[in-house]
């Protein structure tokens, strides 16, 4: 008899990195094509939004950088390489897309950081770890879409670079049930760590500021 997931795993895969003394909160693309039911990218993000916009709001009080990244593209989507060539639904980060914006309540405000990428992960070809280094960051909270993308590639990158990736489950969302669990799986494994939006929660209002 095959062993179970979790016991395959055990003693293996299940160390804890657990919070460093800095961090920073990323909101990985959460732009409005995701949230219209008739757009290729629905993914019904709301509930995992409204979590990222609860610790958006913890980390605004305790001064804790705030990086909200989105995708952007030329008007042939040349700077999207080789991915926008293979991922069609990334025609809806073109600059006349209909839903390339933000989704209500996330409009990045005067102390949120707005970092715009082509690639899957935010520290690709952007100046994401160099921020992070200059303010002496040595965690990042990640939240957004989707689980199996985008949010994938950068805890694997911020983990290359250094940085305690701490992904929030109820704040990351994808297009389905199974390669949201099996990618949160496996970045728990291998990368990060993976934790409840009340942990986070509890772990930024520890803070001092």
């Amino acid at each position: 008899m095959s062993a179970s997931q979790d016991d395959n795993y055990a003693g293996v895969y299940d160390n804890t990195l657990g919070y460093g003394k800095s961090p920073a909160l990323i909101l990985i693309d959460f732009v409005e094509a995701y949230f219209q039911p008739e757009n290729e990218l629905y993914a019904n993000p709301r509930a995992a939004l409204d979590e990222a916009l609860m610790l958006r709001e913890i980390a605004h009080t305790k001064n804790i950088p705030v990086i909200i990244t989105n995708v952007v593209y030329d008007a042939n989507g040349l700077t999207g390489g080789v991915f926008f060539k293979k991922a069609k639904p990334l025609r809806n980060f073109l600059p006349d897309a209909k839903y390339n914006g933000w989704p209500k309540g996330l409009e990045p405000g005067a102390k949120d950081i707005l970092l715009s990428k082509q690639y899957p992960s935010a520290f690709f070809g952007t100046s994401l770890s160099s921020t992070l280094t200059a303010a002496g960051i040595d965690t990042v909270i990640l939240t957004g879409l989707t689980t199996s993308g985008c949010v994938r590639a950068t805890c694997v990158d911020a983990c290359s670079y250094g940085f305690r990736p701490i992904v929030v489950e109820q704040a990351c969302g994808d297009r389905h049930e199974g390669p949201h669990r099996a990618n949160l799986f496996d970045m728990n494994a291998k990368y990060g760590d993976v934790v409840s939006a009340q942990n986070a929660s509890k772990y930024l209002n520890e803070i001092k500021t």
